[in-house]
């Protein structure tokens, strides 16, 4: 959701208490008189600070600053550390069918940059065969090593064997690569992303 603020004759107040382009407190003045000075000065009046009583506003070029925005919120995006895990759950007496479909479950997850908890849950008397349990995992781990690696090798925890796999670093960028390019196509289709504005200290508030 959009919180761009109001810019230039789209504010409506009678008077503002207006900021210079460094900073700087030039007082309260009609609302003529500071679409004058933006003018003068070829920058824009930007409505910072709209609860305040007379409301903020900032000289600045505000496609300038929309614009750096933009790569700042970008650039948050991309340093984001995101780890999920995803779990899939098997038998150690799988049927082939099923197991190809789980593995295609596990190769969706990896592609995606996601880690995945693969565990083989025992029953009855199959818990006396552990090698089953390790024999299937190894077999998975061999199949999808293209895309990722054991990140956590296969354990006996009580009925269940649990194996952590994690996709390898290229395929996580480039998922991370995806992630980026939807979002940044969600933004142009889906407005403006949020804008964060420079913080003004009021007169009052010094």
């Amino acid at each position: 959701m959009s919180v761009e603020p109001r810019v230039n004759e789209q504010i409506r107040a009678r008077e503002v208490r207006l900021v210079g382009p460094e900073g700087e407190q030039v007082g309260i003045v009609p609302l003529e008189r500071a679409l004058q000075l933006a003018a003068d000065v070829d920058l824009d009046l930007v409505e910072v600070a709209p609860m305040a009583r007379p409301p903020v506003c900032k000289l600045m070029d505000f496609g300038k600053f929309k614009y750096e925005s933009a790569l700042k919120a970008r650039e948050a995006r991309r340093n984001q550390q995101q780890t999920v895990i995803k779990e899939m759950k098997l038998r150690p007496k799988i049927d082939p069918h099923d197991y190809e479909t789980k593995k295609g479950h596990v190769v969706r997850f990896l592609k995606a940059g996601d880690k995945v908890k693969v565990t083989i849950m025992f029953r009855g008397r199959e818990q006396s065969r552990p090698e089953l349990g390790f024999r299937l995992l190894r077999k998975l781990s061999e199949e999808i090593s293209e895309l990722g690696f054991v990140e956590a090798a296969p354990k006996q925890d009580g009925r269940n064997m649990i194996m952590v796999l994690a996709p390898h670093r290229n395929v996580k960028a480039a998922a991370s690569q995806n992630r980026e390019a939807k979002a940044d196509g969600g933004a142009s289709s889906e407005g403006e992303p949020a804008i964060e504005l420079p913080e003004v200290v009021t007169a009052d508030q010094a």
